[in-house]
């Protein structure tokens, strides 16, 4: 996959090397060659920011923010604290640096919030955004937080109260609204209150070297790509409590049209707790082009999974992953065209094909060992819209019980699937299977 990168970008990477010194000293400039922009420096404290961890320093890191945008390469600097701090909104040409010693922690005072639309549900700005803008950065080896206790607490007690339903008022962590050439590398995000990190219909997206982190709590997806484009996933470390990657595009029951996420490429990640490597549930728009390779899952609820249903799917395909790794995972394959159910009960009558129809086809699923597994998986179509040429290769799992096949055509070659109890696969009328060792 090719990414397109400006040269305004390029000239930013280059000086975020060398600005790592002017961060250590707390401010100052860089002299540049006469291949870059000169870049501008404004180190929050300058505006008024405290990094005391008790004083709210939403203004004056938006004050550096802004100052920062004036010109065409504006860092601004966060070190040597703790930022209590609001939504702030990011601008083009400008990268936050957060150093090593410095935490920018989201506010617990729900008033900080305002309500906005987001993927079409009434939610609350996230902790950090851009929205229509180009050339954004976030890196320094820093951690943004967001403090979200407060917010799993409020979801939790809501449900057992029955009063939710389908309303998500928590922030995000970090939103890319609608932004393209964005590049986040060498931060830990952690405890958002709702999806850590979204790119939103964005494009041209480099995530790399970055930790995420959540404890089992509510909706706290690691990355979600939604209707995004050139997307790189590199080396990423996830343990939260929903699911560690979730390609989605368009919303349950969308009436569109909606754009795609497509040409996504995930390499060398470690994924701990979680629901595992996820496209969908919500995909509307499809998704095309996407390949992960040398994956690792470790006690992870799932490893692949593609999922939809009627009221949430589209086209899915050109999908592969290879080289995966797993242990202890509940469930290693969930291909299901039903979610939330992983399969049907019983016989399933056939329906119109609509815009809204899964279709899963063009699949591989190559170099897969997989231990501790409870279940080897399930692939499973519709009857009106199949699961169609996915193919298996050199794929090796021992669970507690095995795979099981229906509405699907799948060509295998060196499959082993070992359960301890029970058939190795069941491969049920409607589904064509091809062995091959």
């Amino acid at each position: 996959m090719r990414i397109t990168v400006g040269a305004g970008w390029l000239a930013a990477m280059w000086l975020g090397a060398v600005a790592q010194g002017v961060l250590a000293q707390g401010g100052g400039s860089v002299a540049t060659s006469t291949h870059t922009r000169a870049m501008k420096f404004c180190n929050a404290r300058d505006y008024g920011a405290k990094g005391d961890g008790t004083t709210k320093d939403t203004k004056a890191i938006q004050a550096a923010i802004d100052d920062c945008a004036t010109v065409r390469s504006g860092m601004v600097q966060l070190s040597g604290g703790t930022f209590l701090t609001g939504p702030v909104l990011l601008k083009s040409h400008t990268t936050l640096a957060i150093a090593k010693d410095a935490v920018l922690l989201g506010s617990t005072d729900r008033e900080d919030y305002p309500m906005v639309t987001f993927a079409g549900q009434k939610t609350v700005q996230p902790l950090v955004s851009s929205v229509n803008a180009e050339d954004v950065t976030i890196t320094g080896g820093g951690v943004i937080d967001g403090n979200g206790k407060v917010w799993w607490d409020y979801v939790k007690g809501a449900k057992e109260g029955g009063v939710l339903g389908n309303d998500h008022p928590r922030p995000m962590g970090v939103v890319f609204d609608h932004t393209k050439h964005v590049r986040m590398e060498g931060v830990t995000v952690q405890n958002a209150g709702f999806w850590q990190i979204v790119p939103y219909y964005a494009d041209d997206v480099v995530i790399r070297n970055v930790r995420i982190l959540a404890p089992k709590s509510p909706n706290t997806d690691a990355i979600d790509p939604f209707s995004s484009s050139n997307v790189v996933i590199d080396h990423v470390f996830s343990s939260v409590g929903d699911d560690n990657i979730a390609i989605k595009s368009g919303a349950i029951n969308s009436l569109g049209p909606d754009a795609p996420s497509q040409n996504i490429t995930i390499t060398d990640c470690t994924f701990e707790n979680g629901h595992g490597l996820s496209i969908g549930s919500e995909i509307s728009g499809g998704v095309q082009n996407v390949h992960a390779e040398r994956i690792h899952f470790k006690g992870t609820d799932n490893g692949i999974r593609i999922k939809a249903a009627r009221d949430r799917g589209h086209d899915v395909s050109n999908i592969s992953f290879k080289d995966i790794v797993m242990e202890d995972v509940k469930t290693a394959i969930l291909i299901t065209e039903y979610y939330p159910h992983p399969a049907p009960e019983g016989a399933v009558a056939a329906e119109a094909v609509q815009r809204l129809t899964p279709k899963f086809h063009d699949i591989s699923i190559e170099n897969v060992t997989a231990t501790g597994s409870g279940s080897a998986g399930t692939i499973v179509g519709l009857p009106e819209s199949p699961v169609t040429e996915l193919t298996m290769k050199n794929v090796h799992i021992a669970a507690k019980t095995g795979m099981s096949i229906a509405y699907a055509s799948v060509a295998m070659e060196d499959v082993v699937v070992k359960p301890a109890t029970g058939d190795a696969m069941k491969i049920a009328p409607t589904a064509k299977v091809t062995m091959k060792k």
